[in-house]
């Protein structure tokens, strides 16, 4: 796998463990955002632990001090296991 950007997810040194436990994030039905993305979008985001999950679902699930004050983000999040 090619590491040329450095937004890429997952760090070189770590690219092959194991991650078992993630999150599908999703959009409710009826959102407006889905004019853009399309009816079937999620995002996959898998951790090689269950704490690093639970850690990075409490944290997406906080609203980030980025959002404008009449900003709503309505993003469905799950926790999933393979």
């Amino acid at each position: 796998m090619n590491y040329c950007h450095r937004h890429n997810l997952v760090a070189p040194g770590t690219a092959g463990t194991k991650r078992s436990y993630g999150i599908r994030v999703s959009l409710p039905d009826g959102d407006t955002m889905i004019k853009i993305l399309g009816d079937n979008w999620e995002q996959l985001l898998w951790y090689a632990s269950e704490a690093d999950r639970d850690t990075a679902y409490t944290d997406m699930g906080t609203r980030h001090g980025y959002y404008r004050n009449t900003d709503t983000p309505t993003q469905v999040l799950e926790k999933i296991t393979r």
